[in-house]
């Protein structure tokens, strides 16, 4: 069963569920693509690469992503994933080179490691998450895309989803409001305001504990958790209303 608004049926006849919601709010890395898994790759050799200069500190572990990472904007993960080894860095500033070792540097040094693994690869939508799109926008829904990522027009050109998303509220938007990243609701109720709907009316689809959090943080609608690692009884645990394991299975 979907749970989207107010009784419509689906294309294959499915009556639906959420009564009272006009649109959907989606994280992008994750959700909509499998870019999640890059973002760990790259964030993984940043810190690989890094660390072999402290050799004080323990080595970056898989769980650091989720522990200290995840949906988060950029810069402050990197904050945090030092704060977790009990390091301090200049900030330097936002441009700075990548080889500098700063907070700044190093994020921008993440960047480059991503753009280049997508331009290598290309990035390929969950199959799922596609047909819940094109679900929604067959019931009259409004959909935007919010994301932590400054990445987030490019992954979804590089994944064909552009066309689906007149509303994008990325990292790089978020710092020219001066809106403060997930756990923080601003950038979903900011992309609520965008399409002129109340947050009651939107729901917030993520796969982040930090974006579980945002969207149980605001008076969203509902917030559907995917679990894509994070583990389902995590986001539960976050606030989410529901958690699946792919958008697939609301269809």
């Amino acid at each position: 069963m979907t749970d989207l608004p107010s009784g419509t049926p689906l294309p294959n006849g499915t009556p639906t569920s959420w009564t009272g919601a006009s649109a959907i709010l989606f994280d992008l890395d994750g959700v909509l693509t499998p870019t999640a898994t890059v973002h760990e790759r790259a964030w993984q050799e940043l810190f690989d690469g890094y660390l072999e200069s402290r050799p004080e500190a323990a080595g970056y572990r898989e769980n650091d992503y989720f522990d200290h990472i995840d949906g988060k904007p950029r810069f402050d993960g990197v904050r945090d994933f030092l704060t977790s080894r009990g390091i301090v860095l200049p900030e330097g500033p936002t441009d700075d080179h990548p080889a500098s070792t700063t907070v700044q540097g190093l994020g921008n040094r993440k960047n480059r490691i991503f753009n280049d693994i997508v331009q290598s690869g290309g990035v390929e939508p969950f199959e799922g998450s596609v047909r819940f799109i094109e679900a929604a926008q067959a019931l009259g829904l409004k959909l935007a895309v919010v994301s932590s990522s400054r990445n987030a027009p490019a992954v979804l050109r590089a994944a064909g989803l552009s066309g689906h998303f007149p509303i994008v509220v990325d990292g790089v938007l978020a710092a020219a409001e001066g809106l403060p990243g997930k756990p923080s609701p601003a950038t979903y109720v900011y992309a609520a305001q965008l399409l002129g709907l109340p947050t009651e009316e939107c729901v917030v689809v993520e796969d982040a504990v930090s974006g579980v959090l945002a969207g149980s943080a605001g008076s969203f609608h509902s917030v559907i958790g995917v679990d894509r690692g994070a583990g389902r009884q995590t986001l539960l645990d976050a606030g989410a209303t529901l958690v699946v394991n792919d958008l697939n299975e609301l269809l």
